[in-house]
């Protein structure tokens, strides 16, 4: 997991019409799926091909499920009061807000990474050292 500027997806997103969305995406689902160590959850590649297939259906689900793996994702990193952002996920994206949910959740795994993963990609106990 990397931490991402958000301005710059976003920016990349408008000017490559929707292609760096696409990877944003991916990139996202595997961030989430990674730091919940959900492996009921799928991977972004499956994400994006079954949003694609469903014409969007899928989506909206996406978007639920991606809040309930942050949730999991911020008490395994040690917040046992992490909120659930699920509904509002399901919300903005059924009113077409996806990027603005991209965006959220970035926001999220941005704080996850800064505070509990080291440069190698692995999780970290609060002292420090890598979980087992």
């Amino acid at each position: 997991m990397t931490q991402r500027n958000i301005a710059t997806c976003i920016i990349l997103t408008i000017f490559t019409c929707g292609i760096y969305g696409i990877i944003w995406f991916i990139n996202l689902t595997d961030d989430v799926k990674t730091a919940s160590g959900d492996d009921s959850m799928s991977s972004g590649g499956i994400a994006f091909l079954l949003t694609l297939l469903t014409c969007g259906i899928y989506g909206i689900y996406w978007a639920y499920r991606m809040g309930k793996g942050v949730q999991m994702a911020k008490q395994k990193a040690g917040n046992a009061q992490a909120e659930d952002n699920s509904i509002l996920y399901l919300v903005l994206q059924i009113f077409g807000l996806g990027i603005v949910n991209y965006a959220l959740i970035q926001n999220e795994l941005n704080g996850i990474v800064k505070t509990h993963w080291d440069a190698t990609g692995n999780m970290m106990n609060d002292n420090g050292s890598q979980n087992a």
